[in-house]
């Protein structure tokens, strides 16, 4: 499945790439339009990057995504919640976060609509992204899943999902009932 997805992103980058190259020389200017008809300056320097980011402390976040929650970490002395989660707290520099689970109720404050995207999301069509303010007060930056344009005060319920085409576990907004 990820094999097929990172087949079908390089076969899109190539179609890019080879366009872009077409349009240098005529023009002389790595310049594009985007689909809005607005000018993107197009660096012609490929960049592959795969990273990897150490998780030990904070692996019980993607347990919980296994089981269908998303969790946070708690500051046991004061009470301060990390979201995403972090292993020690910023405010009063304890360690040994307590682990809980984030409600699914929350509030949306913030909206975007995603309409140019990086490569590596670019077979997705343009979607919505959601601050929602969840019912322990804590902000949460997610996609939404509604047929609709989100809106400042909607009631939305935060669940894990499965995103396809990778197959991997993650948590996203939908319309609350």
């Amino acid at each position: 499945m990820i094999t097929d997805t990172r087949r079908r992103i390089q076969e899109e980058i190539d179609k890019s790439l080879t366009q872009l190259d077409q349009l240098v020389k005529i023009t002389k200017l790595p310049i594009i339009t985007d689909k809005n008809g607005s000018p993107l300056w197009v660096d012609v320097r490929e960049l592959d990057l795969r990273y990897q980011i150490p998780v030990k402390k904070i692996y019980k976040f993607y347990e919980g995504l296994g089981k269908g929650k998303v969790m946070a970490t708690k500051c046991p002395k004061c009470g301060a919640i990390y979201f995403p989660p972090q292993a020690d707290c910023s405010k009063c520099r304890s360690s040994d976060l307590e682990w809980i689970e984030m409600p699914a109720e929350g509030e949306v404050v913030a909206f975007t609509k995603i309409f140019v995207k990086p490569v590596s999301f670019s077979h997705y069509p343009d979607y919505y992204v959601v601050v929602a303010r969840m019912s322990n007060g804590v902000n949460v930056t997610a996609w939404y899943r509604g047929k609709d344009q989100p809106k400042v005060g909607e009631r939305v319920k935060l669940n894990v999902v499965e995103r396809d085409p990778e197959g991997y576990l993650t948590y996203e907004f939908e319309p609350w009932g």
